[in-house]
């Protein structure tokens, strides 16, 4: 799965592969980004738990702990791939009676025999 919020942030701006990147989640299933995404989205601004603006970092969070999405797959460790973060995301979550998704970097993904 993929996200609104993931599919404007790969057609901004101009980076090496961008067609690649759009070309390969082109026939994944798309998440709606809804107010009560945003909302939550901004409690975890609110809380601390990562900065605004409330795109971004807090808004993937919202939306894959919304849907109940297992993985959030994200090059930011500073924010989401954090694991000292990881206990606020998940009482925040809790509260709300919300699963936290695996926050993982391609990195965690590939094996030995990747490289």
């Amino acid at each position: 799965m993929t996200s609104e919020a993931t599919l404007e942030e790969l057609a901004s701006g101009d980076y090496p592969w961008k067609d690649d990147a759009l070309a390969l989640v082109e026939s994944v299933p798309v998440i709606e980004i809804t107010e009560e995404a945003i909302a939550i989205a901004e409690l975890y601004v609110r809380h601390h738990v990562m900065p605004a603006p409330r795109s971004g970092d807090p808004l993937h969070l919202a939306l894959a702990s919304l849907h109940e999405v297992d993985y959030i797959l994200t090059w930011t460790i500073q924010h989401l791939a954090n694991p000292n973060k990881l206990e606020h995301i998940t009482v925040i979550n809790r509260r709300l009676g919300l699963l936290t998704p695996i926050i993982v970097t391609p990195e965690a993904l590939w094996s030995e025999g990747d490289l």
